[in-house]
């Protein structure tokens, strides 16, 4: 839409998501435009309009310049937030990237739930970010290019991050701020052409608009149109998933193996964010075959970056964030009344409905040479698993529960002694282990 186009920016707002709705306010002339714009529609304060402002306190007039956001809000009447942040881990990506990282964490801590954070990136900025995903060498996703709408944080489905702006360009954005005197702060830093995008917006797209009037616009139909292609293969990917996937969360190896590596690629990143887990780096994505897939058979890989883990067992990948094997011996008492919190996030027992009179149990993990009662046999712990196709890692993490008198009644809930089993049923009740 193209800045102070009102009935279009009503009828986006009308199309969100439900929840707060909140401004990301650096002062620089985009998000002034924004939030000046959103401030005089009715349909954005009554879903709770507030300013943002994330200060990274990398400039000596940072304060000066959040103070200076503060009474531009404050004369429109809409409130204020500061939050101070520190720019960690420059290295990873330089200072542009440590800086966009603390804001988004930022974001996602201070959002309110459900909500929506408005950004003012446009059609300028699609384009600058296209050219940058291509020369960092891209694949078809990364040259997508921004959404309008998205989930703010994966696995998170209640708080979303809103891009109006989109299709308007930069020139637009500066037509709406000197018709309005629109006091924005201008950051040096933006003329500094030690930053990679700054060097695309002042010397690279200027040349390239020359030589070919009408690129940027060009490029940022493009964009969009690799977006609604990406979205289509998203879908055939979890298609894919959905056939493929296990009761257990973990992934068939056939999922890789029968398709195309970029599917396979898809279908590994739907996966991976359904689990709340990163995808992988670059450099790790031509691994995941060769490592995991293609390894032999009684081999048991592991592939792992930073905050993911996975591995495979009889040819099912597995995926995790890393959390190590409980070490040491633990013993806990519990009564069944109320769910029962497992140390080393091995997640909740309870029953449901919670049982009504309290019954003395000892929980702890497998020793080894216990036995259960199932299906009228004795059989040892070791067999089971074995026999159910627990991955070895997964093995020492199960809760075993035992009653008063030390006979073994359940493994994590899932396998329980026969006389267990009616007497839950007895009690009009469920027994599980949750991983909340």
């Amino acid at each position: 839409m193209a800045a102070g186009d009102v009935n279009a920016l009503r009828e986006s707002i009308a199309a969100l998501p439900a929840g707060a709705l909140w401004v990301g306010f650096s002062g620089g002339m985009d998000s002034m435009v924004l939030l000046h714009q959103l401030a005089a529609l009715p349909e954005a304060r009554t879903r709770g309009l507030v300013a943002l402002h994330v200060c990274h306190g990398l400039h000596p007039d940072a304060d000066d310049w959040a103070a200076h956001c503060a009474r531009f809000a404050e004369s429109l009447r809409v409130p204020f937030q500061r939050t101070d942040v520190s720019v960690l881990n420059i290295e990873e990506g330089g200072l542009e990237a440590a800086a966009r990282r603390a804001r988004h964490a930022a974001f996602a801590r201070l959002l309110p739930s459900p909500g929506v954070l408005a950004l003012a990136h446009h059609r300028d900025d699609q384009t600058e970010t296209l050219l940058l995903r291509l020369l960092h060498g891209a694949g078809h996703e990364g040259l997508a290019g921004m959404r309008s709408l998205r989930i703010l944080q994966r696995g998170d489905a209640t708080r979303w991050l809103w891009r109006p702006l989109l299709d308007c360009p930069r020139s637009g954005l500066a037509a709406h701020a000197a018709a309005h005197a629109l006091p924005f702060i201008d950051d040096p830093a933006n003329a500094d052409s030690r930053y990679t995008r700054n060097r695309l917006r002042h010397a690279v797209i200027p040349a390239m608009e020359s030589a070919f009037p009408g690129a940027s616009a060009r490029i940022a139909a493009a964009a969009q149109r690799l977006r609604d292609e990406a979205d289509a293969l998203d879908a055939i990917a979890l298609d894919v998933l959905a056939r493929h996937r296990g009761d257990d969360r973990s992934l068939h190896c056939a999922a890789l193996r029968d398709t195309p590596p970029a599917m396979a690629r898809r279908v590994v990143g739907a996966w991976l964010d359904g689990e709340g887990l990163p995808r992988p780096p670059p450099g790790v994505w031509s691994q995941l075959v060769v490592a995991l897939v293609d390894a032999r058979p009684d081999a048991i890989p592991v592939l792992e970056w930073r905050g993911a883990r996975l591995r495979r067992h009889r040819d099912r990948l597995y995926a995790d964030a890393g959390h190590p094997v409980p070490t040491g011996h633990w013993s806990l008492t519990w009564d069944g009344t109320t769910p029962l919190v497992l140390p080393d996030g091995l997640g909740t027992l309870a029953f449901d409905p919670a049982l009504r009179q309290p019954h003395a149990f000892t929980v702890r993990p497998r020793l080894g040479g216990e036995t259960l009662r199932l299906r009228g046999r004795q059989r040892r712990v070791k067999q089971i698993l074995q026999e159910s196709d627990v991955p070895p890692w997964k093995r020492d993490r199960l809760p075993l529960v035992f009653t008063d008198d030390g006979a073994l009644v359940s493994i994590a809930g899932r396998w329980n002694d026969d006389a267990f089993s009616r007497w839950i049923s007895d009690q009009g009740s469920r027994f599980s282990l949750r991983h909340d």
